[in-house]
């Protein structure tokens, strides 16, 4: 499993048309093979700042949405809203180590 996070600034008159755009493509994007979902989060504190945050079966299914059609559609009509560069994450979790069967110490 991997997961995308990709940070967005727009400009604030267009954080509405945004809006729109991602839930016109929400569902679509959610179904594309190997993605296990997207959700849309937003900045407390500077509300024209978003970030998607998407999990995918591997990277070759991200890779393959990032070379599909949908996504020459929905990039270049989400990239007209910015007012600044786009930054983008692929990360993967980091397993909690097994734990012993040992009491955990006091502090």
């Amino acid at each position: 499993m991997v997961n995308r996070i990709v940070r967005m600034t727009f400009e604030p008159a267009r954080v509405s048309d945004f809006l729109q755009l991602f839930e016109q493509y929400r569902n679509t994007i959610s179904s594309v093979e190997g993605c296990r979902g997207v959700t849309l989060l937003r900045d407390l504190s500077n509300p024209n700042i978003f970030f998607t945050y998407s999990l995918w079966e591997g990277e070759e299914f991200l890779e393959k949405y990032r070379k599909s059609e949908l996504f020459g559609i929905v990039w270049p009509a989400t990239k007209r809203y910015f007012a600044a560069p786009a930054e983008a994450w692929t990360v993967t979790e980091v397993p909690a180590p097994i734990s012993s069967n040992k009491p955990q110490e006091k502090v």
